[in-house]
């Protein structure tokens, strides 16, 4: 993988200009500034003494030293912190709590997910950093937001997903075999949250550059959930009609589902009627293309079990391979279902540098999985790695003309 690694006279970073103060911990509001990290932001990540941020220790895997020894950081804690400066304080007292406010005066932008209100008793809320510098665009992430009947709730992804619906409609239908609600693989609310907040940030911080005003920002994990539900939410909307499991068949287009060839399943995508005609040309029966069961969308929706049969039929004489060339040929959508090994091994996801090695002061690099975001005139660059517990805090006290607090075990509330 290649080396990431900065270049004199590279262009400037779109937020180059921007100091993020990070008081988040976990994955959802992480995620939120590891983006505006990679957009060039200096994110100082604010930890508890001794401990840090929890992720750091949610293994295995552990990073490890360059003469193969485990360090204390997690893959989960690498994966949301690159690009970040690590600074110790303990927040609980009050030598901790002016360091924050020192900071904050030369932040533009503050993100946290303590629970609601925890930091008004150490004058850290909203209310307290923008009286004391009114630009500031403040950032809270928590489960339910500032408001309402579940306020003061703590709340994951897991328990989010449960009751935001998400696992009602995620799994195979409860009467097949392995059927009934499930999880989405990897956190996927605690993500959308992070990239909800980034957005709402850039919002604010284009807003204040027009008047010089700051922004507070309540981001709540279930609101995310909700709106996540786009098209079935939609659905339920309008037909009236609570949507289920239905596996991995596709509730509005037909066909879309995994299919088995005759060596190998795969994933078979077909989005319009035209897409369905070729699909036929492919499998060598083009009559289906005329049969009034299927010759629309919403007739092989209503028919979708006959016209499955008929397809697992067809596909059964196929090896995988030759059947997706000639589907992509057509121009059908259509995959293997590869393992995460196999897509770091896809020739496309090679080309376009989504792997990258930034060096690190122990255990010589970390692999990363570099930003997706591609910006012509100002490339990202990855040059920081995920940090080790405190390893900027000398540095960011000199830059104040401060001393650092006195080490003491934090008092930090739990994640919100």
């Amino acid at each position: 993988m290649p080396e990431a690694v900065h270049q004199p006279g590279s262009p400037r970073l779109p937020l180059s200009n921007i100091r993020v103060l990070d008081l988040s911990r976990i994955m959802a509001a992480p995620w939120a500034t590891q983006i505006l990290a990679d957009l060039g932001a200096d994110v100082i990540k604010i930890e508890r003494p001794g401990t840090g941020d929890d992720t750091r220790s949610w293994g295995p895997p552990f990073l490890k030293s360059a003469d193969g020894h485990p360090l204390s950081d997690a893959g989960y804690f690498l994966a949301v912190n690159r690009g970040k400066r690590s600074v110790t304080i303990d927040i609980s007292t009050p030598e901790g709590q002016s360091i924050v406010r020192e900071l904050a005066k030369t932040a533009d932008v503050v993100v946290e997910n303590f629970k609601a209100g925890a930091l008004v008793r150490y004058g850290l809320d909203a209310a307290s950093l923008r009286a004391l510098k009114p630009s500031i665009v403040y950032c809270s992430v928590t489960g339910f937001g500032q408001n309402g009947p579940r306020r003061d709730q703590a709340a994951y992804d897991f328990a989010i997903q449960a009751m935001g619906g998400l696992m009602s409609i995620t799994g195979e239908h409860p009467d097949r075999p392995g059927g009934g609600p499930q999880k989405v693989g990897i956190p996927i609310v605690d993500l959308m949250t992070g990239m909800y907040a980034a957005v709402a940030i850039l919002a604010a911080l284009t807003r204040r550059a027009e008047n010089g005003e700051g922004e507070t920002i309540d981001i709540a994990m279930l609101d995310v959930t909700a709106a996540m539900l786009s098209n079935q939410a939609m659905n339920y909307l309008l037909g009236g009609k609570s949507p289920t499991q239905s596996g991995n068949r596709h509730p509005n287009i037909q066909p879309q589902d995994v299919f088995q060839s005759a060596n190998a399943p795969f994933v078979l995508a077909v989005g319009n009627d035209g897409q369905f005609r070729k699909l036929c040309a492919v499998v060598g029966h083009p009559d289906w293309a005329e049969d009034d069961r299927f010759s629309t969308n919403a007739a092989r929706v209503d028919h979708s079990a006959e016209l499955t049969a008929l397809l697992r039929e067809a596909f059964a004489k196929f090896d995988r391979t030759v059947l997706c060339d000639a589907l992509d040929a057509a121009g059908v959508p259509a995959a293997p279902i590869n393992t995460i090994a196999q897509l770091f091994e896809d020739p496309q996801i090679l080309a376009r540098g989504l792997l990258c090695q930034i060096p690190h002061p122990v255990a010589g690099s970390v692999p990363t999985v570099a930003s997706p975001i591609r910006l012509k005139e100002s490339p990202l660059r990855f040059d920081l790695a995920p940090p080790m517990l405190g390893a900027h805090t000398d540095e960011i006290m000199a830059e104040l003309n401060l001393e650092p607090a006195a080490p003491a075990k934090s008092a930090m509330e739990n994640e919100a």
